[in-house]
């Protein structure tokens, strides 16, 4: 087997499992989980629909590049959601099997593993970012987000030796856990460093239609590029997928977007490694991509339960304000694991204790004494779901 395999950690699930190991939880209290941003929001008809209707086409092998109609479909809500200029559905989107997939595989396609290459990510993050770069043979460089600096990275810390060794960069905006959103300004300041020190930039936008704000919508990598005049998307990747903005995370359907040369590029990896989205997908995909209106309830379903739940939580625990993505990131009373392990043993209630997304690195762990809750569920359970944490925090 690939000696690499030895170097990853266990995943954030397993490590939940083993501190709920042997704990009996209440019985007359119905389970809550809250550790897992799978949304449960019903998926719109509209999707179900056009799946079913293209059933028949399992019959037909599809093609890694996708078919153009939906390539077309993309590139429309690209330039229309970020304020594009104008995106070439034939060279600069790629559909993929939703973004987990295609995050890992990039960096597998991309690293030379020759010159000793980094692979920087945020602390905490989606661990697919740690394991995609050490079994492309690359090491991972963490950086910390801290709440000083609003949960974004401090870029200005990290010195030319680093830069000058670093292949990839993983950004996520939103963040997955913190919510924390890059503004334009940070992202410009990115490309420019990927062009100075010769690296890619793959930024993660798989939560950007779940914001509070209808008026402000997070900025994406492309829109900065736009901005700047890099109408050629030069060293930017960008990840989007259906599961959190249509509540289709079965369907596993979503696309890359940026520089036409890395998608030429990553377009061979894929061709080889046989991972082509069915043509019924794709079919449903259209349909998704193509519609607002479901994306509209779903971030007004989300404001409903971010309010209620602060509501009840904001004198009891540090709820930092919240812009994006569907994610709590508080601050527990008690470290971090024993409080996951307690909301479990005496609410029968799941959350992700924050270390468990995070590296300790030279003594300091971001995501310590905090906890990562997924309001994902109905108002009804999220609201039951805050109060059972409220119950707890009142016994400490």
């Amino acid at each position: 087997m690939n000696p690499d395999l030895a170097c990853l950690q266990p995943y954030p699930f397993e490590k939940l499992a083993a501190l709920k190991q042997g704990i009996e939880a209440p019985r007359h209290l119905d389970h809550i989980a809250l550790y897992i941003g799978e949304p449960k929001h019903p998926t719109p008809s509209l999707i179900s629909d056009a799946l079913i209707a293209h059933l028949h086409q399992l019959s037909v092998y599809p093609t890694t590049r996708g078919t153009l109609e939906l390539r077309e479909r993309i590139a429309q809500w690209l330039n229309r959601r970020f304020r594009l200029a104008g995106i070439d559905p034939e060279s600069q989107i790629l559909p993929v099997n939703g973004t987990r997939e295609a995050l890992f595989a990039f960096a597998q396609a991309l690293i030379e593993r020759t010159s000793e290459p980094l692979v920087l990510m945020p602390n905490p993050c989606y661990q697919i970012y740690e394991g995609a770069a050490l079994l492309a043979g690359a090491e991972p460089y963490y950086l910390a987000c801290r709440k000083v600096n609003g949960f974004i990275p401090d870029f200005d810390a990290v010195d030319s030796a680093t830069w000058n060794r670093c292949q990839l960069l993983y950004i996520c905006s939103p963040g997955n856990p913190t919510g924390a959103v890059f503004d334009q300004a940070t992202l410009v300041r990115l490309i420019e460093l990927a062009h100075q020190h010769n690296f890619v930039i793959a930024s993660d936008e798989c939560y950007s239609e779940i914001y509070l704000d209808e008026s402000n919508p997070p900025p994406g990598l492309l829109q900065a590029a736009a901005a700047m005049g890099n109408h050629d998307f030069s060293r930017c990747m960008v990840f989007h997928s259906l599961s959190k903005r249509s509540n289709a995370p079965g369907l596993r359907s979503g696309f890359v977007a940026g520089d036409a040369a890395l998608i030429k590029g990553f377009l061979t990896y894929r061709t080889y490694h046989g991972c082509a989205m069915s043509l019924a997908t794709q079919n449903a995909s259209i349909a998704a991509w193509g519609d607002e209106r479901h994306v509209l309830e779903n971030r007004r379903l989300y404001r409903e339960k971010f309010a209620a739940v602060g509501e009840i939580l904001g004198d009891v625990m540090e709820l930092d304000q919240q812009t994006a993505g569907f994610y709590l990131w508080p601050q527990t009373p008690i470290y971090d694991q024993e409080f996951a392990r307690r909301l479990f043993a005496e609410e029968h209630l799941t959350v992700l204790p924050g270390s468990f997304l995070s590296r300790d690195i030279e003594g300091f762990d971001p995501g310590a004494n905090r906890i990562r809750m997924a309001l994902v569920p109905s108002l009804e359970v999220c609201i039951n779901a805050a109060n059972r944490i409220r119950r707890l925090i009142q016994r400490l």
